[in-house]
């Protein structure tokens, strides 16, 4: 949930330097599926502070950047804006590409913003992040789809107020006709929604069964205001929502995102910052759950960082991921650290697969 306030922990350096841990597993393959860069008041993610995590850490091969309001241009048609972060995100690949900052390609897969409510006058919206990000996927292009923040709550304090939203969005006539066009133009939909709206998305996914959809972040899971202490509810309506959903052959999961004050595991009120022992008991009936209900071949890890920068530290959190899927098999493994998000997000192949 980028740029809202409550989503957000403040990242404290000197408290995430409590907590430092050997690489576990540190030949395995990664995709990060699922990360942002953006330069703004108070909140600085760039390339240098991207790569500074990375060093020393997992064996991190390639990133998709998503949509965080980042760089939009000054100037120009309103609709037009979001063209500025995708140029900055390719532009960002590009210097990666070139190998002078080492093996991995940060940004190798660009998720966009446009306003689906715009109905068919999306559609040059559209082609604009495509041409902006190098052209179709078959001439080298990094485009990849889009992502329209759905979460809505009736408590209007979960809400971010620079991604307007209804209880309805996905339902509405516009944004529907906005959405058929993402399949024409070989897009996937990114969905950032809470966990009581699943059972919209899955309406969604079935009226558009040619449409490869990703549901972020565990399916938005709450744990602060109205849904403090009801964690067994929440995971009971949960559950059964993402069952349904996984019913839809084309959606698949991002695991990960739980580091987000929303979520109510409350890792930032430590003392010391936790483990990665202390994240997988927290993380593991939500991320087996998805696994279980998806299957290793529809489910990617994701870091959310920044965002999530501010309960664990980058290293950290893959180690607990890692943790929670010690059990898994060589292939199941591959599925979940890096080869799910390389085939749903279509990104080229590595030089040592």
């Amino acid at each position: 949930m980028s740029g809202a306030p409550q989503s957000h922990n403040l990242v404290r350096h000197d408290w995430l330097a409590t907590q430092r841990e050997k690489v576990l597993d540190p030949g395995q393959l990664i995709v990060d599926a699922h990360h942002h860069l953006y330069d703004r008041p108070g909140a600085r993610y760039l390339l240098d502070d991207m790569l500074a995590d990375l060093r020393g850490s997992h064996n991190v091969r390639a990133t998709v950047f998503v949509q965080a309001r980042a760089m939009l241009r000054a100037s120009g048609p309103e609709a037009m804006k979001s063209i500025g972060e995708t140029e900055f995100a390719n532009g960002v690949a590009a210097m990666c590409a070139s190998g002078a900052y080492g093996d991995v390609r940060l940004c190798a897969g660009i998720v966009g913003f446009a306003d689906l409510r715009l109905g068919n006058a999306v559609r040059p919206v559209l082609e604009a992040h495509i041409a902006a990000a190098g052209g179709p996927v078959a001439a080298g292009g990094r485009f990849r789809g889009m992502r329209q923040t759905a979460a809505w709550d009736p408590d209007p304090s979960f809400l971010n107020p620079e991604y307007p939203t209804s209880e309805d969005m996905l339902e509405t006539k516009d944004f529907r006709a906005g959405f058929a066009h993402l399949a024409e133009l070989g897009l996937s939909f990114d969905a950032w929604l809470f966990f009581h709206q699943i059972p919209r998305l899955t309406s969604l996914a079935r009226a558009f069964p040619e449409t490869p959809i990703v549901l972020d972040h565990c399916g938005g899971i709450l744990g602060i205001g109205r849904y403090m202490g009801c964690r067994k509810e929440v995971h009971t309506q949960w559950l059964a929502a993402l069952r349904e959903l996984a019913t839809c052959p084309n959606v698949m999961v991002k695991l990960g995102g739980l580091g987000m004050r929303l979520s109510g595991f409350g890792f930032e009120l430590l003392e010391r910052a936790p483990s990665s022992d202390e994240l997988a008991v927290a993380w593991q009936p939500w991320i087996e759950s998805c696994i279980n209900a998806f299957g290793p071949a529809r489910c990617m890890f994701e870091s959310n960082f920044p965002v999530d920068k501010g309960s664990y530290s980058y290293s950290v959190g893959w180690n607990a991921m890692k943790r929670i899927v010690a059990g898994a098999s060589a292939e199941e493994k591959a599925d979940l650290f890096w080869r799910t998000a390389s085939r749903f997000y279509r990104l080229p192949a590595f030089d040592n697969p």
